[in-house]
């Protein structure tokens, strides 16, 4: 990929939301909100505490995570659409 993030943040890329509704609604392009579910790419080391040791972040990549509508910052890499959070603007990891 050619991106490391730094400290305790993550490279997340969206999952794309349903095209349609469980009723079989068909949802426009238009109307759709952007998923707050991705999988995370990239992680970083992690974050120093008050005595300087790094701890690790509790997640890795190819997780599939939860973040707010509003988390992080919206990049383009290698022409793919990606976001930069840190690990605190996720809200729990979805297991399988």
């Amino acid at each position: 990929m050619g991106f490391r993030p730094l400290h305790d943040r993550v490279v997340v890329r969206r999952v794309d939301s349903e095209e349609k509704t469980k009723g079989g609604i068909i949802i426009p392009d238009t109307a759709k909100e952007k998923p707050s579910e991705g999988v995370i790419v990239s992680v970083g080391p992690g974050a120093r505490d008050e005595s300087g040791k790094v701890v690790a972040l509790d997640v890795k990549a190819g997780d599939r995570v939860l973040f707010g509508k509003w988390s992080g910052t919206e990049v383009k890499l290698n022409g793919e659409d990606l976001i930069i959070m840190k690990e605190s603007d996720i809200m729990g990891v979805i297991e399988a």
